[in-house]
């Protein structure tokens, strides 16, 4: 096969559009990470130990802590190439995670300082965060990433959602920030980490644009839909890099959407308990921040449902696949417990997730459940082998293509 170099071409040439979304969650990101690397893994096998995650798909699609994986596997290093590997993110976020969320130890008086910390400011000031983003990534713009990437943020002064995405760029120049700022921005979940403030200027008109920007899972905390969303205006208004697709052809897309994973039922709330609860309650009540789980599950479970129904429709269920894990239980279903022994239970989480059954929703009861024989990892090596041979159909009809590998 030609180089993994050479950029995946549009895909007009091929049969499908790939799509990768990674849901938002904190310090489990670790769990989607090793999803990854064994997709990636995989995807070498085929093609090559150069082969990386962004070479094979259209668009890849983080909210949060999922918006800062989709950067590192998207920025670009000295070489043009992906400055992270999937396997990498393992070891960033073990390293890394214990400084992000530093652990305090409150001994007896930990009530009482949860609450003055939820009354007075966010739980972490994400001094160590903005300096390793912006350390990572540097001047990277979204212009520049190696594939096209959709990340949402929400902006709390216009009230409204903002969509970093690099097919809106082309057309809006003012959402051409700093990659280091909107991944900073799209983790800037409310009660956690702080508000970030930023702003563009486009360079044609000079004109200055103002962000003021919190966590994207207040959008869309499963971006999977935003990014299909993305790409099917981009087809609607004759892009030449897509082939005609009706509004709802979703038949088209081969979708891996990866979750963060969730808690299992008897760690979840109860109605009973919530009716008592005020504000502080809903801010801190059994150690979490039940009014930013209630709201980011509440949107990554109905986008699932939404695309369970439709790909059913189009007799299609094969073309997606999303991997998670709702049986978390204590800590390890956390945001922020960075200790050593709560980040390596999330990759071995990650790890027995992949033996699993893949598992689709109920569409009469909503609950997700094993459905199918096959595994999630044997799911991730047939759409390895899916991704590796679409790949190779578009380098095949695009003169681009082949040109390009032929003057390797």
């Amino acid at each position: 096969m030609d180089s993994t170099n050479v950029p995946l071409q549009p895909p007009t040439f091929g049969n499908l559009i790939t799509v990768l979304s990674i849901d938002g969650g904190g310090i489990r990101g670790l769990i989607p990470g090793t999803i990854l690397n064994f997709l990636e893994s995989e995807l070498q096998k085929l093609d090559g130990e150069d082969a990386r995650i962004a070479d094979y798909f259209d668009v890849i699609a983080g909210t949060s802590t999922g918006g800062l994986v989709t950067a590192m596997l998207t920025a670009p290093n000295e070489n043009n190439r992906p400055l992270f590997s999937a396997k990498d993110i393992k070891d960033f976020y073990l390293d890394h995670s214990p400084k992000i969320f530093p652990q305090k130890r409150f001994g007896r008086s930990l009530a009482i300082e949860k609450i003055v910390n939820a009354l007075m400011g966010p739980k972490y000031d994400g001094k160590y965060l903005h300096q390793l983003v912006k350390e990572k990534l540097g001047d990277t713009k979204l212009s520049q990433t190696l594939t096209n990437v959709v990340i949402p943020a929400f902006d709390i002064k216009l009230l409204q959602p903002t969509i970093f995405s690099s097919y809106e760029v082309k057309n809006k120049p003012d959402l051409n920030a700093a990659v280091s700022d909107i991944c900073i921005s799209t983790s800037a979940a409310p009660t956690y980490l702080p508000a970030h403030y930023f702003k563009t200027q486009n360079v044609a008109t000079g004109k200055v644009r103002e962000f003021n920007l919190v966590d994207g899972g207040v959008a869309a905390n499963n971006p999977t839909l935003l990014a299909m969303g993305e790409v099917t205006k981009e087809a609607l208004k004759g892009n030449p890099d897509f082939f005609a697709i009706r509004v709802t052809d979703y038949s088209r897309f081969l979708v891996i959407s990866l979750g963060t994973g969730s808690p299992k039922d008897e760690m979840k709330y109860t109605s009973e308990k919530a009716a008592k609860w005020g504000l502080l309650q809903w801010l801190t009540a059994g150690g979490s921040t039940p009014i930013i789980d209630v709201f980011s599950h509440a949107s990554s479970d109905m986008v699932d449902f939404h695309l369970s129904v439709v790909f059913k429709a189009l007799h299609c269920e094969q073309n997606y696949l999303r991997i998670q894990d709702d049986t978390l239980n204590g800590v390890i279903s956390s945001v922020d417990i960075a200790t050593k022994k709560n980040l390596n239970d999330l990759v071995e989480v990650g790890e027995k997730l992949l033996k699993k059954p893949v598992s689709r929703v109920n569409l009469e009861t909503g609950v997700v459940q094993p459905r199918d024989s096959e595994t999630n990892e044997q799911a991730l090596i047939r759409f390895a082998k899916v991704l590796s041979t679409e790949r190779r159909l578009r380098h095949s009809k695009s003169p681009h293509g082949k040109d390009a590998a032929a003057s390797i």
